[in-house]
C-alpha cells in the first residue's frame, strides 16, 4: 500500500501554455521495487506534472494494443481519478517495447491493415480508459533491426493515427487525442529513423530523448545526459549532448515548439579501473547495481542520493553537469543546479517545454534525499515557471476547535482521522493539515496512506 496526499478545498485549474508542458512518464515495472521505491499511480502527485505517460503496454499478434502487467488496467482507473482532483491534467498511454527482442511495431506497420487494426483499437482502448491520447515508444524505425523502410512507414503510421484521431473527434463530437513520440537524440539514428519534418506536423508534441548519451558500455567515463560536448569528446561524441541533439532536430525543420527537452531522474554509472577518476577516466563496466532498482549500469536519483553521503561530488564546468566518486564507483548524475542549467538553454531556444524519465526513479516520497517530495521534478516545474501548486492550509485556529488543536504536542507525521475515514490529519511544527483521499479510498493508519477499503 503505498501513500497519496491530495489537498482539500478548491480544486485549482493549471492554465499553462501548450508551449510550457512538463510531460512526466512512469512506468509500470516499478511496482516491483522493494520497500520505499515500490511505485504506483497511487504515488502520482495530480498537480505536479501538466501530462502524465503511462509505460508501457504492447501490440499484441492481432495488431491491437494489449496490457503488460496483470494490473495494468487497475492502474487505468486511478490514473483517470487524478483528474478528479486537477482536470486540466492529461494522461496518455505509451505503446512499444519489445516482444522476443523485436519491436512489435515492426510487423504492424509492414502492410495497411495491420496499421489499420492498430489505429481502430487505439481510439477503442484510448476511449475506454479515459486515455487523453496515445505515445509511440518504437526504438527505432529502420533501426536496431528494423527495415530501412520503417522509416517511411512510421511516417504513415503517424499521418494515419493524426487522420484516424481527428477524424474521431468531428464524428463524435469530443475532443481530440493526442498524438506524441519517444524520438532518438543521436544525430545518427535521428537520420536513419525518421523523416523529421513530416512526422513533426502530424504530432502533438515530441520527446526528444537526451539522455544515456554515455554509459558504461564505453571504456571511459561520460556524462549520462550532458547539455554541451567536453574537450575530451572526438569524432562522433562531439554530438552526444543536448546541445547537439536538439540543434540537429531544429535544422531538420522540427517546430521547436513541439520539442520537448528530456531530463533523466537517474544517472549512469561506471566501474573505475585506475586512481583516476574523472571525466574520461578509464573504466570497464558498470558499478554495482542499486539496491532498488537492482539493474547494473544506471541508479535511480534517490540511489544516487544515498551515495552522495559519502561521495567526492564534482561539476563539469563545461558540460554544465554533476558527478560524483566513490572507491572505484563512477555516478554522472542530474541535480537542481543542472536541471536550472538546461532549463535556462530550453527557454532560449523557444521549445515546447520538457519531459521527465521517470516520475518513479525521483524521490518520489521524500525518502532518501530529504523530506520534499518529488526533489528533482518540483524543482523543474518551479525553474520552467509554472505557477504554484494547489496546497493544504491549516484548520481554523480557535482553541474550542478540537481539529485545530489536534496537533498540539504531537510529534510531527500523519494521522487518522477517527470521525470521517476519508480524511487524515497532518502535523506540522504544531498546525493541524486535513487532507483529503482520493474518491473511494480511506485513510490506513497501519501504512500512513490512502488505500481501498
Amino acid at each position: 500500500m503505498t501513500r497519496l496526499l491530495t489537498a482539500l478545498g478548491v480544486v485549482l485549474i493549471l492554465h499553462i501554455a501548450s508551449s510550457s508542458k512538463l510531460v512526466c512518464h512512469m512506468t509500470n515495472w516499478a511496482q516491483y521495487r522493494p520497500g520505499a521505491a515500490k511505485f504506483t499511480t497511487d504515488n502520482i502527485d495530480p498537480f505536479l506534472c501538466t501530462h502524465v505517460i503511462y509505460a508501457l503496454a504492447t501490440i499484441n499478434s492481432f495488431n491491437q494494443i494489449s496490457p503488460i502487467e496483470w494490473n495494468d488496467e487497475q492502474q487505468f482507473v486511478r490514473l483517470s481519478n487524478l483528474k478528479n482532483a486537477n482536470p486540466a491534467l492529461k494522461t496518455l498511454l505509451s505503446v512499444g517495447g519489445t516482444v522476443n527482442g523485436v519491436s512489435p511495431f515492426i510487423s504492424m506497420v509492414a502492410r495497411p491493415e495491420g496499421r489499420t487494426a492498430f489505429i481502430r483499437s487505439a481510439i477503442s482502448y484510448l476511449r475506454t480508459h479515459n486515455f487523453d491520447g496515445l505515445n509511440l515508444a518504437w526504438e527505432y524505425p529502420g533501426h536496431n533491426g528494423s527495415p530501412p523502410q520503417d522509416k517511411e512507414r512510421f511516417t504513415l503510421l503517424v499521418m494515419e493515427l493524426a487522420k484516424a484521431f481527428d477524424d474521431d473527434a468531428k464524428d463524435n463530437r469530443r475532443t481530440r487525442l493526442l498524438l506524441s513520440a519517444n524520438v532518438a537524440g543521436f544525430r545518427q539514428t535521428i537520420d536513419r529513423a525518421y523523416e523529421v519534418k513530416k512526422i513533426a506536423l502530424h504530432l502533438d508534441f515530441i520527446n526528444v530523448m537526451t539522455y544515456d548519451f554515455h554509459g558504461h558500455w564505453e571504456p571511459i567515463t561520460g556524462h549520462n545526459s550532458p547539455l554541451y560536448s567536453s574537450s575530451m569528446d572526438s569524432g562522433t561524441h562531439a554530438h552526444h549532448n543536448i546541445n547537439s541533439s536538439i540543434s540537429h532536430w531544429l535544422a531538420l525543420e522540427a517546430p521547436a515548439e513541439k520539442l520537448l527537452l528530456g531530463f533523466p531522474t537517474y544517472g549512469r554509472t561506471y566501474r573505475l579501473t585506475s586512481a583516476a577518476s574523472g571525466l574520461g577516466a578509464p573504466a570497464n563496466g558498470p558499478a554495482d547495481a542499486g539496491p532498488y532498482t537492482r539493474t547494473a549500469g544506471f541508479w535511480a536519483f534517490y540511489e544516487i542520493c544515498d551515495f552522495l553521503s559519502s561521495a567526492n561530488t564534482q561539476w563539469i564546468p563545461e558540460q554544465k553537469v554533476p558527478y560524483a566518486t566513490y572507491g572505484s564507483s563512477w555516478v554522472g548524475y542530474d541535480d537542481k543546479r543542472s536541471y536550472s542549467s538546461k532549463v535556462e538553454w530550453m527557454t532560449a531556444n523557444n521549445l515546447g517545454g520538457a519531459h521527465v524519465w521517470t516520475l518513479d526513479m525521483d524521490d518520489f516520497g521524500g525518502n532518501f534525499c530529504s523530506a520534499e517530495h518529488y526533489p528533482l521534478i518540483n524543482h523543474l516545474r518551479m525553474s520552467m515557471g509554472f505557477p504554484p501548486k494547489p496546497t493544504t492550509t491549516p484548520a481554523p485556529t480557535t482553541t474550542k476547535d478540537p481539529i485545530a488543536d489536534f496537533c498540539r504536542g504531537r510529534p510531527d507525521g500523519l494521522y487518522e482521522n477517527p470521525a470521517d475515514k476519508t480524511t487524515y490529519f497532518q502535523c506540522f511544527h504544531g498546525n493541524t493539515y486535513l487532507h483529503r483521499c482520493q474518491p473511494g479510498l480511506i485513510y490506513w493508519d497501519s501504512c500512513k496512506c490512502c488505500n481501498w477499503p
